[in-house]
């Protein structure tokens, strides 16, 4: 389980070092482009189980078929090395607009790589709406 938020630097070569809280779950991860603008860091169990239940929808629905693309397509797997850091690569750095300040933040089966500003002005846009997420989230589980 990954939860909390941490605040790091990206080296300039690229380098992200995860919180010690992440740490020895995993030594290998699959980095991806998120949603929102953040990018995903999800172990690879949790992505070949994520994209079993996209996949057991139908080949003949186009947005399934784009989702199934901006998902494998970009993603990468990534190993964690002695100082606990990994390599994200070009394209996905400017895909997400990172900069120096990124926010690490755990999301239960997965991990959210933001940069700083832009994670803060989601949370801003989004705090607001809780109690409306809540009923929603609730409305669609009956």
């Amino acid at each position: 389980m990954f939860i909390g938020r941490y605040y790091d630097r990206l080296e300039a070569k690229g380098r992200l070092c995860l919180p010690k809280e992440f740490r020895g779950q995993e030594s290998s991860w699959i980095l991806t482009r998120g949603l929102e603008g953040s990018l995903f860091l999800l172990p690879p169990s949790e992505f070949e189980e994520q994209l079993k239940i996209i996949a057991a929808r139908t080949l003949t629905k186009k947005t399934q078929r784009e989702f199934v693309r901006l998902l494998t397509n970009d993603a990468m797997t990534v190993a964690v090395d002695k100082l606990g850091r990994i390599q994200l690569p070009d394209y996905l750095i400017k895909q997400a607009e990172l900069q120096k300040q990124v926010v690490i933040a755990g999301s239960y089966r997965y991990i959210e790589i933001w940069d700083q500003t832009k994670y803060h002005q989601h949370l801003d846009q989004i705090g607001d709406q809780a109690e409306n997420l809540a009923e929603k989230i609730a409305e669609t589980n009956l």
